[in-house]
C-alpha cells in the first residue's frame, strides 16, 4: 500500500466510531472476504488514507460506493474511482466532490485543491446523464465552482443536466447566455434562462428573437425580468394567434400605449376589460380601451368577423385585396380580415386557413401564400407574423421573389394540412 496519499481534512461535526482501530487491525479487516465487514470499515472517517485507496478497488460495488461517499478518502482514491465501471460508484462521488467544493478551507493545500477541481471537471463530462445531473443541482447556486465546470454543464444537450444551471447559477455572464440561445438550445433550457430571477433587456431580447411560444410566455410571466418597452411592441405584434402571451402581456406594467391599442384587437374580452382597468392610463386610452371592449362583445355576437369578411369582399371585387391590403392588415393586428382575406382568395375554408397558420411550418404558410395568389414576400411575412416560424426553419424566396418549392410540393402541403 501507498504511505504518501494525500487524505482531506476531517469533516468537523463528525462522530468518531466507538474505539479506534490499529493500523495493524485496518490492514487485516481490508482482507477480509466477508463484504460486510470491508463495506464497514469504507464508512469509517478515522481510517487511513492507503486502506481506503485499497478499497477504492475492491470487488464490491458497495465497498467502492462507501468509498466514494467518503469525505475522507485520499484524493488519488478520488480519480481513480473516476474510471469506475460502475455508474452508481460516479453518482456518490459526483455528490460528495459537489457538496464538498464550497465548504473547502480556503488554506486547503493547493495540491488537493487541484485534483479535485479536476474530478469536478471529469465528472461534469461522465458519459452518464445521471452524474452530470448531479453535479449541475449540487452547483447551481454556488459561487465557489470553477467558471468552466459550470459553462460545460450549462450547454449540456440533457435538459435534467443544463436547466438548474442555467436558471439558478450566479456564475453565468450575459456572453454565457448569447452563446447557448445562438447555439439553438432546447425548448427547456431556454424556458430556464427566461425563468431567471434576475434577467437583462439584452437577453430579454435575444429570448423574444427565438420565436419560441413557451419561452416568451415564461419571460412575460417573470416579473423580475426587465423587458423593454420597445421589445413588448415586438411581442404585441406577433402576439395575435398566440394566446399564451395575451394574458401576461395584460399584467406587464411596461406595456406601451401602442402596444396596448395593438393586442386590444385580439385578445379575450375578460383580458380586455382587465386592461381597460388599468389605473395607469391616460383618460384618452382609458376611454379608447373601453370602446374596444363594447367592439368585443359586438365580435362575441359575430359581428366584427362578418364586418371583416364583408371588408374582403368588397376589396376583392375592386381587385384591391392584394398584398398590400393584407400587409396594412398585418401591421394593423387585423387578424380577422387576413383571415377572412385568405380564405376568400385561397377558396379554403377559415378553420383550414387558421389551421395552416397555427402549423408553425414555413412549408404549410408558403403553400398557403400561392394558394392564394399572393407574393413569396407575402408568404415571407405570413410566416413570421402570424406563423410565427422561427427564424431558422422559414422558407426563403429563391432569387428574391421566387417561390422555393414546386406546385406540387405546395398543392401537397395544402391537402395534407389544409
Amino acid at each position: 500500500m501507498q504511505g504518501d496519499l494525500v487524505s482531506r481534512k476531517r469533516e468537523p461535526g463528525l462522530p468518531a466510531p466507538d474505539g479506534g482501530l490499529s493500523y495493524e487491525e485496518q490492514k487485516r479487516l481490508v482482507q477480509d472476504p466477508d463484504p460486510a465487514v470491508r463495506l464497514a470499515l469504507a464508512r469509517r472517517h478515522d481510517i487511513r488514507p492507503e486502506i481506503l485507496y485499497y478499497l477504492a478497488s475492491d470487488t464490491s460495488r458497495a465497498v467502492r460506493q462507501a468509498v466514494a461517499a467518503n469525505t475522507v478518502t485520499p484524493i488519488q482514491a478520488d480519480e481513480l474511482l473516476l474510471e469506475d465501471a460502475s455508474p452508481e460508484v460516479r453518482q456518490d462521488l459526483a455528490l460528495k466532490i459537489a457538496r464538498l467544493l464550497p465548504d473547502m478551507p480556503a488554506d486547503e493545500q493547493q495540491k488537493v485543491r487541484d485534483v479535485t477541481l479536476h474530478v469536478l471537471q471529469r465528472l461534469a463530462e461522465d458519459q452518464i446523464t445521471r452524474v452530470r445531473a448531479i453535479v449541475a443541482e449540487e452547483l447551481k447556486d454556488t459561487l465557489h465552482a470553477p467558471h468552466a465546470v459550470i459553462a460545460r454543464l450549462a450547454h449540456d444537450m440533457e435538459t435534467i443536466v443544463a436547466v438548474p444551471i442555467l436558471e439558478y447559477s450566479p456564475l453565468l455572464s450575459d456572453h454565457d447566455f448569447r452563446e447557448i440561445i445562438a447555439a439553438g438550445c432546447a425548448q427547456e433550457a431556454l424556458c430556464a434562462i427566461a425563468r431567471r430571477p434576475r434577467l437583462s433587456p439584452e437577453i430579454a431580447d435575444a429570448v423574444v428573437a427565438t420565436l419560441d411560444v413557451a419561452a416568451v410566455a415564461t419571460l412575460l410571466a417573470n416579473k423580475k425580468a426587465e423587458i423593454r418597452s420597445e421589445t413588448l411592441d415586438r411581442i404585441a405584434q406577433d402576439a395575435a394567434t398566440v394566446e399564451a402571451w395575451h394574458q401576461p402581456l395584460v399584467l406587464r406594467p411596461e406595456l406601451s400605449v401602442r402596444a396596448m391599442r395593438r393586442i386590444s384587437g385580439f385578445i379575450a374580452t375578460a383580458l380586455l376589460e382587465e386592461l381597460a382597468g388599468r389605473t395607469d392610463l391616460d383618460a384618452e386610452t382609458a376611454a379608447e380601451l373601453r370602446e374596444a371592449v363594447r367592439t368585443r362583445i359586438a365580435s362575441d355576437t359575430g359581428e366584427v368577423q362578418e364586418e371583416a369578411r364583408e371588408r374582403a369582399n368588397k376589396l376583392d371585387a375592386r381587385n384591391m385585396l392584394d398584398d398590400d391590403a393584407l400587409g396594412e392588415a398585418i401591421e394593423a393586428a387585423q387578424h380577422d380580415f387576413v383571415v377572412e382575406a385568405l380564405s376568400l382568395r385561397s377558396e379554403l375554408t377559415r378553420p383550414s386557413v387558421e389551421k395552416l397558420l397555427r402549423s408553425a411550418s414555413g412549408k404549410a404558410i408558403t403553400a398557403l401564400a400561392w394558394r392564394a395568389g399572393l407574393s413569396m414576400r407575402m408568404a415571407m411575412r405570413l410566416q413570421a407574423k402570424l406563423g410565427r416560424v422561427p427564424p431558422h426553419r422559414m422558407v426563403n424566396a429563391r432569387n428574391g421573389t421566387d417561390f422555393p418549392l414546386s406546385a406540387e410540393e405546395m398543392a401537397w402541403q395544402i391537402e395534407a394540412l389544409g
